[in-house]
């Protein structure tokens, strides 16, 4: 009894609280604020998806017309073997139909368009994760490590063969022993002056190149990265080009490896192990834009100090993370498209009606699964065009400076975690939505969530650039800071500067005004404005920031072991720091993107998303909020209670808004989202309507009175 009257006392709370919420948006309409009324917000779906394929349009629908072709899309069902070759040959199609070469040189048949081939590569991830991947490998790591650590007698000499696929390739910078830690690989180059040789060694079983596409079949050469030692120093690690197999196929002498065999998924990609036993190479073989040895054995190198070397040579290779920021988003695009088709047509359960089941996207709980998930997949959209647009402009030479070069590693380190485990969270989440028939592997969730597993550690482990993210955050507090008294500290962590996000008011302030003000429909009137958005995730990351560069300061006069355990005693913190950046840095583009969206409807309803999308991070850490006294319980049940109610108010949308990320039937390849599940259900219904028509249809005995029972 006490349980029945405090839920019914919960759901007045709750009934009351949107019934303020709700009156809250009639003031809000009636000051003007809104110039199109909710019901008659519309998606122009043509439009949108114009915008949404970014400033590299073209190259985005040229490669969604090859990827849309059979020949290059997955075959199910293929043996380890069969799907490898598969691949292979779909590389070579790649190469006859130009779809990479773009970002190469115009003198050797490229077009030198960074940020178009990065755009079109992204979208192979519908035709075949292990296509992307193989083709990444090839023209996006191997190609590409020649093309930007090596210098014109290495365009010359090994481009070519690369561009054509005459000589197939491997990355190997990682090792068994080091993954994301490259600085310490193991294996070796030693400069022979007397023969002008650079001889590789792998000194023990940890210093073995691992996981390297292209390695265990088809590859007949490497970049390989290495420690360079010429007269008894070590200059670290530099790529030098490597030859592996003979025409034949067979291993070169001192060269030998293994097959990495069956993975969790991408298994169209060869991954192997290499390893190396005094194999000489030319000295010419050293791709030596960054260092370089005489003949002498004369180490010499633009860059002196050897940490901002290493970065440097490190930094030329970003479009790897970068290609997976985007690829994660497409395949997040794709998982909704088939979700939200399936569930606008799928019925189950009769709730409201006597004959006719329900769709079961009408339901709440499957809205709030699914929806919030369509609006960060936009989010993280409008972050990648913004990050596609900064890699060309560092690699197109436009905007090529020390501090371009370092914003676009940290935003590219950033983003990519977010929107590869978003991926990963979007594919279960669709997959469960679609029940058992989401996990039939016609469908593609199971599949794509298998081969995009890895892109959470693969081109740098999430947790580890975040943690190289966080580190530039705390470099940058660190530097405004090294001279500042405590009261200057005091005032930063109350008032936020001028020149950031949000001017005037302090964000401890603004934030405070949400949890202080009496009304619940001011207070959620408040929230739905993107400077209140804005100071609430800015106040956050500051905060958190400036927390944890507090707690590290002692470390800095500390023992490299002190610092060293004090920063591991944080490290956890130093993340979430990090993480919450780049969630507002996705909010950011989100916003920004609202500014060029001409259609007014399309405006409205894509300003519900960016809110759906802020409001759902601030749920999210909502303990956080509360603890940190940013907002009081009662406005954080109307956080709550508004995200519930822009979620209804999305759902009528919800198909226009995944038709807009503008992928065909021939990119989703689900038989559940070909209008094959409407089909069945209008056949259900037909024939149950027919059979009741007929007055033939059996009388249900839950319809049956007492009286007639007795007769029964």
């Amino acid at each position: 009894m006490v349980d029945a009257v405090k839920n019914q006392t919960n759901s007045d709370s709750s009934t009351q609280l949107a019934d303020r919420i709700e009156d809250s948006e009639r003031l809000d309409e009636a000051s003007g604020s809104m110039t199109i009324d909710k019901a008659d917000a519309r998606i122009d779906t043509a439009a949108l998806g114009q915008y949404l394929l970014g400033t590299w349009a073209d190259a985005r629908i040229a490669a969604r017309a090859l990827t849309g072709r059979p020949e290059m899309q997955r075959v199910d069902g293929q043996t380890l073997s069969e799907h490898r070759d598969t691949v292979f040959h779909q590389l070579g199609l790649l190469v006859e139909h130009g779809g990479v070469h773009k970002a190469f040189p115009k003198s050797l048949g490229g077009e030198d368009d960074h940020g178009g081939n990065i755009a079109g590569f992204e979208e192979l991830v519908t035709a075949d994760p292990s296509l992307q991947i193989k083709s990444g490998v090839q023209w996006g790591l191997f190609g590409a490590a020649v093309l930007h650590l090596g210098t014109q007698y290495h365009h010359e000499k090994f481009l070519p063969a690369i561009m054509s696929l005459e000589v197939p390739g491997a990355f190997a910078m990682t090792e068994t022993g080091h993954g994301s830690d490259v600085a310490a690989i193991a294996t070796t180059a030693t400069f022979d002056v007397g023969s002008q040789e650079f001889v590789i060694d792998t000194p023990f079983r940890g210093a073995w190149k691992d996981y390297l596409g292209n390695a265990a079949v088809h590859g007949t050469a490497a970049v390989l990265f290495a420690q360079l030692i010429t007269e008894g120093i070590n200059h670290g690690v530099h790529a030098f080009y490597v030859p592996l197999r003979d025409a034949d196929g067979q291993f070169l002498p001192g060269v030998g490896g293994e097959d990495d065999g069956l993975k969790g998924g991408l298994n169209g990609i060869d991954n192997g192990r290499l390893h190396f036993t005094n194999v000489r190479i030319p000295r010419e073989n050293l791709l030596n834009r960054y260092g370089d040895v005489d003949v002498d054995g004369t180490y010499s190198s633009p860059i002196q100090s050897p940490g901002r070397r290493f970065f440097t040579m490190l930094g030329t290779l970003v479009q790897g993370r970068v290609s997976l920021d985007g690829a994660s988003v497409a395949a997040a695009k794709v998982a909704l498209a088939i979700a939200v088709r399936y569930g606008n047509e799928r019925r189950q359960f009769t709730a409201g009606s006597d004959t006719d089941e329900e769709v079961i996207l009408d339901y709440q709980v499957h809205q709030r699964r699914l929806i919030p998930l369509i609006a960060t997949t936009y989010a993280a959209s409008f972050a990648h065009e913004q990050l596609l647009t900064k890699f060309d402009g560092v690699f197109s030479g436009a905007t090529d400076t020390d501090a371009d070069r370092q914003d676009l590693e940290t935003l590219a380190a950033a983003l990519k975690p977010l929107s590869t485990w978003h991926a990963l969270d979007t594919l279960q989440e669709a997959r469960e939505a679609c029940g058992g028939a989401g996990f039939l592997a016609e469908n593609r969730l199971v599949g794509l969530r298998a081969d995009l597993d890895v892109y959470a550690t693969f081109e740098g482990d999430n947790h580890v650039l975040l943690q190289l993210v966080a580190k530039r955050l705390l470099t940058d507090y660190s530097r405004r800071f090294a001279k500042a008294d405590v009261g200057v500290l005091a005032r930063y962590v109350v008032e936020q500067a001028a020149d950031r996000t949000v001017s005037g008011s302090g964000l401890r302030t603004l934030a405070q005004n949400l949890s202080d003000r009496g009304s619940v429909a001011r207070s959620v009137e408040q929230l739905r404005e993107p400077g209140a958005q804005r100071a609430l995730l800015t106040d956050r990351v500051e905060t958190m920031v400036a927390e944890v560069a507090g707690r590290l300061r002692p470390g800095t006069k500390a023992s490299k072991q002190v610092a060293a355990d004090l920063f591991n005693a944080n490290q956890s913190a130093v993340i979430d720091a990090a993480r919450a950046h780049a969630e507002l840095l996705q909010w950011e583009a989100f916003t920004d993107a609202l500014d060029h969206i001409d259609d007014e409807g399309t405006r409205v309803v894509l300003t519900w998303v960016r809110d759906l999308f802020g409001l759902g991070l601030v749920e999210k850490h909502l303990a956080w909020y509360l603890i940190n006294g940013r907002l009081s319980p009662k406005r954080a049940q109307a956080v709550t209670a508004y995200i519930d109610r822009l979620i209804a108010r999305l759902r009528p949308h919800a198909q226009d808004l995944v038709d807009a990320f503008g992928y065909g039937s021939e990119h989703i390849r689900a038989s559940i989202a070909t209008g094959a599940e409407a089909t069945r259900q209008k056949e259900a219904r037909d024939y149950y309507a027919e059979q009741r028509a007929s007055g033939e249809a059996p009388i249900d005995e839950k319809t049956l009175s007492k009286k007639q029972k007795e007769r029964i």
